[in-house]
């Protein structure tokens, strides 16, 4: 147990009470009875996250000191901080959280027991004790006894850091991460979502130093053992898709792959609940019960959720622990995946349903991590606009995406991994012009990729991208399986191969520098000027 002398070690004073590993029952307790939270007819809790009701990631810091400095890749994604200024925002963080009672909450992350971290979350809030408790793995009681944290954070959220101007900073809000002292300190945002990620970036920081990999991805297992890992940014289906009747899920969102195989980060789900129904998810719906928490939901004086409601935010969430879904493997771990499957919205509508990929090519589009935003979504687009994110989670990477990129090529090549890419996005035309593909295409995709019957397709071989795609598939028209054949304009596909071809191109110009390693160019496109019979 936590005593008020160990957190006086750490400059912590006068506290009152310490609620430490309370039961989900004492939890909602004390969220109901301080009004952080109000209850809902489905039986969860629901809260609202003030101000901010997403991540803040131009506010978050790693403190710039030996021997870390010298594996992060310092940039737009990974912000340095002082040692000075470290140590003057934690004595705020202290003197919050002194004089009064305090929630502290012991969990680990990583299923796998050679490669998980014990985590401990010191926090002024119930609620986020309850977010903790959802989304990371909750230790037995013979494991709390024993426990002993190898990273602590420390969530200040009702602090800000009014000096933020002086310090050079991006604003009052900090995320701030001292690997050297094994710790993080969190001020002036409650949302929920910074404790997960954080984490979430110390794993990815911890774990390719050790020669593990780590992922932004889901994974499910099937009834042979054979597991698949899906990456995917949002909105290209990886939530989706890995959600399977005949496969069971091992995790929806950050997994590693260590000597023992795939492994689950968390012990939870954490789901965009807007415009949810039902129908649609009823996986996730029913997921929403006694122990699930919303997050800046609308309900009305009874209790009842309006999720199409977007007022406070179209981000609206729901944590829950991951036995809330029916159909999870209850280990959350699975063997070395048989099948690897990166999934893009080519909002121009240009690449194949679904390619078999090369090694090679592997690491070329796991470092491109290529999705398209549609038209639209800001005044005065009128196109589709591409989106590269390395390692299709380059927000949450610590070190150079090409490391990460290193372990995966490493691991495709000892276990013999299948890997594919499957567009989600459009065909026949780009956004405005052709429709989406099928859901149930897509399904009939990775169907053929699971139970191996794609092996059994004569492939081709896409001009520019050199991509090879099946000529058959089951379940699948054949004209659907080859992007040109679905363009009414033959000239306007290949112009438009040629466009997104040379963003990719532009777009890796930055790995060609990293060490011949790593020069991977020729296995993405090859842009040329040319025409096409129509």
């Amino acid at each position: 147990m936590v005593s008020k002398r160990d957190l006086e070690k750490i400059g912590l004073k006068n506290i009152d009470k310490i609620f430490h590993n309370l039961t989900y029952d004492e939890l909602v307790s004390r969220e109901l009875n301080e009004n952080e939270a109000k209850m809902t007819t489905l039986g969860a809790t629901t809260v609202d996250t003030g101000i901010y009701t997403g991540r803040s990631p131009k506010d978050k810091y790693f403190v710039r000191q030996e021997p870390s400095q010298e594996h992060i890749a310092w940039g737009d994604i990974n912000h340095s901080i002082s040692i000075e200024i470290f140590n003057e925002l934690f004595d705020a963080v202290k003197s919050q959280l002194s004089n009064q009672s305090l929630f502290v909450t012991d969990v680990f992350v990583g299923a796998s027991e050679d490669s998980r971290r014990s985590i401990r979350f010191i926090s002024e809030i119930a609620w986020q004790s309850h977010f903790v408790k959802n989304m990371f793995i909750r230790p037995n009681s013979e494991e709390l006894e024993n426990f002993s944290p190898d990273f602590t954070v420390y969530n200040a959220s009702r602090v800000k850091n009014n000096k933020w101007r002086e310090f050079g900073l991006n604003s009052d809000v900090f995320v701030v991460f001292n690997v050297e002292e094994n710790m993080a300190i969190i001020g002036g945002t409650e949302y929920g979502g910074e404790m997960k990620k954080g984490i979430f970036s110390m794993m990815n920081y911890w774990l390719p130093l050790e020669k593990k990999l780590s992922m932004h991805c889901s994974a499910n297992v099937g009834e042979d053992g054979d597991t698949a890992l899906f990456f995917g940014l949002s909105g290209t289906g990886k939530t989706t898709l890995s959600t399977d009747p005949n496969r069971r899920l091992i995790g929806d969102d950050e997994h590693g792959w260590d000597d023992n195989g795939i492994f689950n980060f968390e012990g939870g789900c954490y789901a965009k609940v807007i415009d949810l129904d039902i129908e649609s998810e009823p996986e996730i719906y029913g997921a929403i019960s006694k122990r699930a928490l919303l997050e800046n939901v609308v309900i009305d004086e009874n209790g009842n959720v309006d999720f199409t409601d977007k007022s406070k935010t179209e981000n609206t969430r729901v944590s829950y622990p991951i036995y809330h879904i029916q159909n999870h493997e209850p280990t959350m771990m699975g063997d070395h995946p048989k099948n690897i499957i990166f999934l893009t919205a080519d909002a121009f509508g240009v690449l194949p349903p679904v390619s078999k990929l090369s090694t090679e090519q592997a690491m070329y589009y796991f470092l491109s991590g290529y999705t398209a935003k549609v038209a639209g979504t800001e005044r005065g687009v009128t196109e589709p606009t591409a989106t590269f994110s390395a390692c299709f989670g380059e927000a949450f990477l610590p070190l150079h995406p090409t490391k990460y990129a290193q372990l995966l090529g490493e691991k495709i090549r000892d276990h013999g991994a299948n890997v594919y890419l499957v567009n989600t996005g459009w065909t026949g035309g780009s956004y405005g012009v052709g429709r989406r593909m099928s859901i149930k295409d897509t399904r009939a995709c990775i169907t053929a990729i699971l139970d191996g019957s794609i092996n059994s397709s004569e492939f081709e071989t896409m001009d520019i991208f050199n991509l090879k795609f099946p000529k058959t598939l089951n379940g699948v028209e054949s004209k659907i399986l080859k992007p040109v054949n679905t363009w009414d304009s033959k000239q306007a596909y290949i112009n438009t191969v040629e466009k997104l071809a040379g963003m990719f191109v532009e777009n890796f110009k930055k790995y060609q520098n990293a060490g011949d390693e790593f020069d991977f160019s020729k296995a993405g496109p090859t842009p040329r000027t040319t025409t096409i019979d129509q």
